[in-house]
C-alpha cells in the first residue's frame, strides 16, 4: 500500500483565502499604478510541530514546513519549466555561513533570469557596492588612505562588464608592460590618458554625482542616497574617498572574533549598504509613466527569505538581511506630503521561518493574521507585519496560489524609444515646416462659458429649509420601516449611521441651504429606496436602516458623537437589524470631523466619505473618501485658471484672457479651506495674494497675511488688490455662507463691482450657485468645481442620467425649479451609500461585521454610479481612481461644463484627457 503524500500548498490558516487571492495581484496588479507603493516587510512565523512524525528530529519537519510555505509562494512566480514570471529571489539560509552576505545573493538572484523586456532590469548601485565591499572584505587590514586603489579595482570590474570602457581599455593595451623609447613615452603620456586615465576619471566623477552629491551643473539638486546615508552629501570627497573612510572604520573589525559585537556591527553595516543600494535600483524606473522603460515595469520584485531557528546554520546571515531590509526601508527620502503622494516603488519582502526574540524586538512588528498581511501588502508602510501561523493547517493540504500574469512586451524599451524619437523628430520637422507655410490663426479671446456675467436678473425660488429637510428625513424613516419589515420576515438587515451637521429648527434656518446637507440627505434616501426595491426579488441584497445623527453646526460635535457611537457598539443591540456595520460621512473637512475619523478608526469602524475632500482627512485605514482630494482639485483649477479665458481683458478690450494673478481667500483654521488654498497656490502659474477671512475672528494665519473678519473690509481689501493687477481672479476656498456675505458687500462697492468680478471656487460654491442666491448679480462671473456632470451635458453617462431621472421623479414640483438638480452632493451621497451597501452585501457571505465590511472596502468596490465610474483606488484608503471632477460656470440657462475630468463615463481617465485635467 502506497504511503499518502505529505500535505502541500500554502497552509489554509485564518485569512489564507484573502492572502492567496491578493498575493498575485500585489505582485502584478491590473493597473501598473498599483506598483507605486512600498509594502512593509512581512514575517510568517512557522510553528514547531506539536506532534512531530520523527520525535528525534523535529527540526527537519519544521524546515519542511518552511520549504512548503516558500515553495507555494515561489510556484506562483515561475512557469512549469522554472522560468521566472516576475523578478524574484528565493534565498536559502543554509547556503550562507555566519559571515556571508545574503543581500549579495538576493541581488544576484534578482538580476538572474529577469522576464524578457521587463523592468527593473539594471542594478548599477548594487553591482558597484557589491564589488567594492567584496574587495574590502577580502582584507583584514586597511592601510589608509587607499581611495585610488578602490577606484582602480571598481573600474577594472566595470571594464569586465563590456561596453565603451572595455573597448577603450582594449585599445590602450590594458595591463601590457610599458614600451621603451619615444613610442612608449607617447603611449604612456597621451594614448593611455585618452583610453584609460580620462575615461576612468570621468566614470568615477559620474559615480560620485550619482551616489554622493549632484555635480556643479546638474539640474537635479536632490540629495543622493549614499551621500545622505553616510553623512557626506555636503563635503568635497568623491565616492571612493567616502568608501575608503568606511573601509578604514569597518574592515579592522572583521578581524575580531566572529562573536565580537564590533565584528557583528561591521557585517551589519555592509549588509545595510548592499540592501539600500538594491532597493534604490529596484525603485527605478517609476511605474505607470509614458517612458517605454516605465511602461515595462509590470510586476513588483519579490524577495523570499528563509529564517531558520536561532543558532541554526545561516540564522545569523538571514536575520542580518532582515534587519537591513527593515532599516533601509525606513530611510526613504520623502516630503511631508505623505497624505498626498505615494512612496517610491519597493519590492515585496516575505521572510518565512522562526524569527528570534531579538529580531522581533528590533523589528517592532505589527502582529495579526494573514488578513492583516493582505491589507498591508497593498499599501506603503515602514512597520513590519508578523503573522504567526497555527500548527493545525500544516496537517492538511492548503490552498493553491495562482500564477502571476504580468503584461509582457515584444520589443525592448530602447527599440521603442528609438522609434518614438524618430517619429517625434519627423513630426516636429513637419510642424516647423508647416508653421512657415501657414499663417498663424488669430488669438481666441472669447470668454469661457460665454461673454455675459452670472445670469440675468431673475426671481429667486422660494425655499423652506425646514420643510425640504423634513421631506428627505421622512423618506429615510419610511424606508427604515420597510427594512424592519424585511427583518420581521427573517431577512438579514443591518444599520448604518449617517453623520449630518444639524437639523433646522424651522424654515428660517437658511444656513442649511448652503452646506450641502439637504441634497446629501436626499441622495441617501434615494439609494435606500432603491436598495429596498431590489431586495424584494434579490435575496443577496442586505436591506439597511439609516440612523441619522446630528453633530451640530459645522460638525462641531463630530468627535463627541463618534465616541458615543463607539461606546454603543461595545454593547449588543436589542435586535440583529440594529447592529451597525458602517458609517456615512462627513460632508465637510473640519478639524472636528478629522478627529471623529480617528476615533472611528481606532474602533475599526468602516467609514465611506461623502464630500469631505481635504487631504488632511486621510491617514485612517478605516476611511474611504469618494470624491477627489483637494490636491487634485486645486491642480485642475490652477491649470484651468492659467489656460482658460475667464477674466475680462484689461484696458477695456473686448473678450477674456487667462488669469495672471489670483487673490486667494481662505479661512486658515478650516482644514478644507486652508488645504485647498495652499494646493492652489502651489500649482498656480501666476502671482497671488492671500487673505485670511473668518467672521468669527479666529485665525491661524502666519505673519504677513492679511486677516479680515468683516465682509465690508474683505470687499475693500479684495477690490484694492484686484486694481493693482491686471487680469486677476478671486480664488475662493472659504465656506459658502461667508461667500454670500462677501458678494453682498462687494455689490455695495459700486465702483469696483462695475468692472465685474471673476470668482473660481471649489464645490462648496455649488451650494450657493444652485440655490439661486446670485441670479441678480449680473457683474459676477462665477466658476466652480463639481463632482458630477450635469445631465444637460451630452457627455454625461447613462448612469448619471438614470439617477437624475430617479431624482426628478422623487422631487415635488417641476424639476427645473429644484435648486439642487445640478448639484453634485446628492449624487455623491447616493454613490457613497451604494459603495457601503455593496460592501455589506459581499461581507454578508462570510463575515457581516464592521471588520468584514472594512476588508471588502479594502479590496475595492467598482460600479457605474451617479457620479460616473467608481473604480478601485490606486492606493488603499484613497478616492476611487480617476474620480469625476468638472469645472462649471453658472449661467442663466443652467451650468455650462468647461472642463470634464476623470471617469465621468466608462473608459475616461485623467491621463487620456487634455489640460486642465492631465498634468
Amino acid at each position: 500500500m502506497a504511503m499518502p503524500s505529505p500535505p502541500s500548498r500554502f497552509p489554509d490558516d485564518t485569512g489564507a483565502d484573502l492572502f492567496v487571492r491578493e498575493f498575485p495581484m500585489a505582485v502584478a496588479p491590473d493597473d501598473p499604478a498599483g506598483l507605486s507603493t512600498s509594502p512593509p516587510l512581512i514575517v510568517l512565523s512557522v510553528p514547531q510541530p506539536v506532534t512531530p512524525a520523527d520525535p528525534a528530529n523535529p527540526a527537519q519537519e519544521h524546515r519542511a514546513r518552511v520549504r512548503r510555505v516558500l515553495g507555494a509562494l515561489e510556484s506562483s512566480l515561475q512557469r512549469d519549466n522554472g522560468a521566472k514570471l516576475a523578478p524574484y529571489a528565493l534565498v536559502w539560509a543554509e547556503d550562507h555561513p555566519a559571515s556571508a552576505s545574503m543581500a549579495e545573493s538576493a541581488g544576484n538572484e534578482l538580476g538572474r533570469g529577469i522576464p524578457r523586456h521587463m523592468t527593473p532590469d539594471r542594478f548599477p548601485d548594487f553591482v558597484l557596492l557589491r564589488e567594492v565591499i567584496a574587495f574590502m572584505r577580502e582584507r583584514r587590514e586597511w592601510p589608509a588612505p587607499v581611495p585610488r586603489e578602490l577606484r582602480d579595482h571598481a573600474y577594472r570590474q566595470r571594464v569586465g562588464r563590456g561596453g565603451l570602457p572595455a573597448l577603450l581599455w582594449s585599445l590602450s593595451g590594458g595591463e601590457a608592460p610599458p614600451i621603451a623609447g619615444l613610442r612608449g613615452w607617447l603611449l604612456g603620456t597621451w594614448w593611455r590618458a585618452l583610453t584609460i586615465t580620462f575615461p576612468r576619471w570621468y566614470w568615477a566623477r559620474r559615480q560620485t554625482a550619482r551616489l554622493i552629491r549632484p555635480g556643479t551643473l546638474s539640474l537635479n539638486r536632490r540629495p543622493r542616497w549614499l551621500g545622505s546615508d553616510l553623512g557626506r552629501s555636503g563635503g568635497r570627497e568623491d565616492l571612493f574617498e567616502v568608501l575608503d573612510a568606511v573601509a578604514e572604520r569597518q574592515v579592522p573589525r572583521l578581524a575580531l572574533p566572529a562573536d565580537h559585537q564590533r565584528h557583528i556591527d561591521a557585517l551589519q553595516h555592509f549588509e545595510r549598504l548592499l540592501v539600500r543600494a538594491l532597493l534604490e535600483d529596484l525603485r527605478k524606473p517609476s511605474p505607470g509613466r509614458a517612458r517605454p522603460s516605465s511602461r515595462r515595469r509590470t510586476a513588483r520584485p519579490v524577495l523570499l527569505v528563509e529564517l531558520p531557528p536561532e543558532g541554526s546554520v545561516g540564522s545569523g546571515a538571514a536575520e542580518r538581511l532582515v534587519r537591513a531590509l527593515h532599516t533601509a526601508s525606513g530611510t526613504d527620502d520623502r516630503a511631508d506630503a505623505a497624505a498626498r503622494s505615494a512612496r517610491r516603488p519597493g519590492p515585496l519582502v516575505i521572510a518565512v521561518g522562526s524569527p528570534s526574540a531579538a529580531l522581533l524586538r528590533d523589528l517592532n512588528a505589527e502582529s495579526g493574521s494573514l488578513s492583516l498581511a493582505t491589507e498591508r501588502m497593498r499599501d506603503s508602510g515602514d512597520r513590519p507585519v508578523l503573522v504567526t501561523l497555527n500548527d493545525e493547517p500544516f496537517s492538511r493540504d492548503g490552498q493553491s496560489i495562482r500564477r502571476v500574469k504580468p503584461r509582457v512586451f515584444k520589443l525592448r524599451a530602447s527599440t521603442q524609444t528609438a522609434g518614438v524619437t524618430a517619429f517625434a523628430l519627423l513630426a516636429v520637422s513637419a510642424l516647423v515646416y508647416g508653421g512657415f507655410r501657414v499663417v498663424a490663426p488669430p488669438v481666441d479671446v472669447s470668454c469661457a462659458g460665454g461673454d455675459g456675467a452670472v445670469a440675468k436678473p431673475t426671481e429667486r425660488p422660494e425655499l423652506k429649509p425646514g420643510a425640504l429637510y423634513n421631506e428627505a428625513y421622512d423618506e429615510i424613516q419610511s424606508q427604515n420601516g420597510t427594512a424592519e419589515k424585511f427583518a420581521a420576515q427573517g431577512r438579514t438587515v443591518r444599520t448604518v449611521v449617517y453623520f449630518g451637521s444639524d437639523r433646522p429648527k424651522d424654515d428660517t434656518s437658511t444656513t442649511i441651504l448652503f452646506d450641502g446637507t439637504i441634497p446629501e440627505l436626499r441622495g441617501v434616501a434615494l439609494w435606500q429606496r432603491r436598495l429596498n426595491q431590489e431586495a424584494v426579488s434579490d435575496d443577496s441584497r442586505v436591506p439597511l436602516r439609516v440612523d441619522v445623527r446630528y453633530t451640530g453646526a459645522g460638525f462641531v460635535n463630530a468627535e463627541r458623537e463618534a465616541r458615543k457611537l463607539v461606546a454603543e457598539l461595545e454593547h449588543k443591540p436589542r435586535a440583529a437589524y440594529e447592529e451597525i456595520v458602517g458609517v456615512l460621512g462627513f460632508a465637510q473637512s473640519k478639524e472636528e470631523s478629522r478627529k471623529a475619523l480617528t476615533v472611528l478608526a481606532q474602533a475599526e469602524i468602516p467609514v465611506v466619505g461623502t464630500t469631505a475632500t481635504a487631504d488632511e482627512m486621510l491617514g485612517s485605514r478605516s476611511y474611504w473618501p469618494l470624491t477627489p482630494l483637494n490636491s487634485t482639485e486645486a491642480r485642475i483649477a490652477a491649470n484651468f485658471a492659467a489656460t482658460a479665458n475667464i477674466v475680462a481683458r484689461s484696458g477695456g478690450q473686448q473678450g477674456c484672457a487667462p488669469a495672471r494673478h489670483a487673490v486667494v481667500v481662505h479661512t486658515s483654521n478650516d482644514l478644507y479651506s486652508k488645504g485647498l488654498a495652499d494646493d492652489f497656490r502651489e500649482s498656480f502659474q501666476g502671482t497671488e495674494d492671500i487673505v485670511d477671512f473668518s467672521q468669527t475672528g479666529a485665525s491661524a494665519a502666519g505673519l504677513g497675511i492679511d486677516q479680515v473678519s468683516r465682509p465690508d473690509d474683505l470687499a475693500e481689501n479684495v477690490c484694492r488688490k484686484l486694481s493693482q493687477h491686471q487680469e486677476s481672479i478671486v480664488y475662493w476656498t472659504a465656506r459658502a455662507r461667508d461667500f454670500t456675505a462677501f458678494v453682498n458687500a462687494f455689490d455695495r462697492q459700486k465702483t469696483c463691482a462695475a468692472d465685474g468680478l471673476t470668482v473660481l471656487g471649489g464645490n462648496e460654491l455649488t451650494n450657493v450657485a444652485q440655490t439661486g442666491e446670485y441670479d441678480d448679480n449680473t457683474w459676477l462671473r462665477l466658476y466652480h468645481s463639481a463632482h458630477t456632470l450635469p445631465v444637460t451635458d451630452d457627455r454625461s453617462s447613462d448612469s448619471t442620467k438614470d439617477f437624475v431621472q430617479e431624482y426628478d421623479s422623487w422631487v415635488d414640483g417641476p424639476p427645473e425649479r429644484d435648486p439642487w438638480r445640478y448639484d453634485g452632493h446628492s449624487a455623491v451621497s447616493y454613490d457613497a451609500f451604494r459603495m457601503l451597501s455593496q460592501s455589506v452585501d459581499r461581507a454578508a457571505k462570510w463575515d457581516l461585521t464592521p471588520s468584514g465590511v472594512r476588508i471588502v472596502l479594502g479590496t475595492g468596490v467598482t460600479f457605474e454610479g451617479a457620479t460616473g465610474s467608481v473604480l478601485k483606488p490606486t492606493e488603499d484608503n484613497r478616492p476611487p481612481a480617476d474620480k469625476t471632477l468638472a469645472i462649471l460656470r453658472q449661467s442663466a440657462d443652467g451650468p455650462v461644463v468647461l472642463a470634464a475630468c476623470g471617469a465621468y463615463r466608462p473608459g475616461e481617465t485623467y491621463a487620456k484627457q487634455a489640460p486642465p485635467c492631465s498634468e
